[in-house]
């Protein structure tokens, strides 16, 4: 009996696997940085860029949780360095970016981020909106029985009940992939809300802080549709390959950033032996840095 009693708020805590934006687009990239990220969980190593993209998320995510008069640009940098110095608690090894606290490359980066939020300022006036919810969480079944999870940057909801949805990018506005890429994310956030609320979002508003470019959608119901569908090919697809192992490399352009492209048999090396499905669902979820690009 005590043996049953230990093992039941473990099995409380296990939730099941999921998709998410992040791995989702994982799989359509390169099935094999799938399997290395979400079944290996190989390590990578954090760019000072994405780094900066998740303070700069956290500084707006806070400066929206102050009173509406309290949101002004001054406010915002002074919740900078607090906003670093949360990231580098949670995850200590990203110290090793900089030589130390009086490393002028860290006083520089700091610089660029505010001058992300001097940006942002001139795209927006925060004390004009009043957000429903920000860096929201949102996890949803689809009748297909496949499991959705994400964060959401920011939801706002006008009076008259419209929906938008907005993601912060710390980047510029991208060329056509890069674009894909973005509203892929986007879609599968406003196909989650939909099946939460049972209405479509608005507008999905993409905001590129670093050349001050808005990128702005609307979804319909028979795209999203047709969303759902392909994000019910892609779990199908990953389980199939779950079950085998055979989560084949799919060599691009993009290799030349891939942390594992040693390991890639498409470039001479070897993966780990294939550890098998994971019985631990938290595979699915998104890291802090999948969040911010």
């Amino acid at each position: 009996m005590a043996e049953t009693a230990q093992q039941e708020p473990e099995q409380a805590t296990r939730r099941r696997p999921a998709l998410s934006p992040s791995r989702a687009g994982d799989f359509k990239q390169c099935p094999l940085l799938y399997r290395f990220r979400a079944v290996d969980r190989l390590p990578e190593k954090a760019t000072r860029a994405q780094v900066r993209g998740t303070v700069v998320h956290s500084v707006l995510e806070r400066l929206y949780g102050l009173p509406t008069e309290q949101r002004d640009r001054q406010k915002a940098g002074d919740l900078l360095a607090p906003a670093w110095e949360e990231v580098l608690a949670e995850q200590p090894e990203l110290a090793e970016l900089f030589e130390g606290p009086d490393d002028p490359e860290l006083a520089k980066w700091l610089k660029s981020a505010s001058g992300l939020l001097d940006a942002y300022f001139e795209m927006e006036d925060p004390q004009r909106l009043q957000p429903e919810a920000c860096e929201l969480r949102v996890e949803t079944e689809l009748p297909s029985g496949v499991l959705l999870r994400g964060f959401i940057d920011r939801v706002d909801v006008a009076p008259t009940g419209e929906i938008r949805l907005v993601d912060y990018k710390t980047g510029n506005a991208p060329r056509e992939i890069g674009e894909a890429k973005a509203m892929f994310q986007m879609k599968f956030y406003a196909l989650v809300l939909w099946r939460l609320r049972g209405e479509i979002p608005r507008q999905l508003l993409l905001m590129y802080l670093a050349n001050k470019q808005k990128l702005a959608y609307a979804p319909d119901e028979d795209e999203l549709r047709r969303f759902e569908r392909t994000l019910e090919a892609i779990w199908q697809a990953i389980l199939r390959a779950g079950k085998t192992g055979d989560f084949r490399p799919n060599p691009s352009k993009l290799c030349d950033y891939c942390d594992h492209k040693a390991l890639c048999p498409a470039f001479g090396g070897t993966p780990p032996p294939y550890p098998g499905w994971p019985e631990d669902p938290a595979t699915s979820e998104e890291s802090l840095l999948d969040r911010t690009d």
